[in-house]
Formats: structure tokens, sequence, C-alpha cells
């Protein structure tokens, strides 16, 4: 069993910062591009910024300059620096990771369970 934990949300007063972690653990064989996805009340989940195994990173035009994706391999994890939170930040936040599972070969896309991010004064 694959698993992805997020943690760190909670409440931020706006231009407040917060640093979001996701663990991966399981039978990992290794893990490719990793990500975050958020989810604003009302709204789809979209796309926030990705990683990828070498390091080139992907953000969403909304976060540009604001936040930071980053990555530790040998602990499985990925990081979400958030600076300059605005209330349009509010969301679910979703880790998310392309990984190789069991033995090489063996692939899927697995996502985490959630952490909220409530930015209000």
């Amino acid at each position: 069993q694959v698993q992805l934990v997020e943690s760190g949300g909670g409440l931020v007063q706006p231009g407040g910062s917060l640093r979001l972690s996701c663990a991966a653990s399981g039978s990992i064989f290794a893990i490719y591009t990793m990500g975050w996805y958020r989810q604003p009340p009302g709204k789809q989940r979209e796309l926030v910024a990705t990683i990828t195994e070498d390091g080139r990173t992907e953000y969403a035009d909304s976060v540009k300059g604001r936040f930071t994706i980053a990555r530790d391999s040998d602990k499985n994890a990925v990081y979400l620096l958030m600076d300059s939170l605005k209330p349009e930040d509010k969301a679910v936040y979703y880790c998310n990771a392309d990984l190789e599972y069991d033995d090489h070969g063996d692939v899927m896309n697995a996502w985490g369970q959630g952490t909220l991010v409530t930015v209000s004064s």
C-alpha cells in the first residue's frame, strides 16, 4: 500500500506564510514528478505546482512569485512554501505523485487526503 500524507495546513492571516509537507510511504520503487493541487470552496481542483525528479518546477500563474515547491528525495517528501497568502488561496491542498511501486514497471498516480488552508483575518 502506497500512502501520501499531507500536513501543515491551518489558519493564517492575509500576508502570512505557511509550509505544507507531504510524505510518501509504502512499497515505493521510485518517485518521479510530485506536485500540489488545491480545491477552493465551490470550485474544481486545480494545479498549483509540480517538481520533477531532476528538480524542474512549474507553477500556476496565480501563485508565481509567492509559492515555492521543493522536494527531499531521500525522505520521499515534497513541500510547498507559501508566502504572501491571500484570501483566494483558501482551499484544501492535495499532494500528488507519479511513482513506481512494489517493483520496477508497476506505475501509479497517487493522491494524499488533503489539508485545509484558511486565509482570513
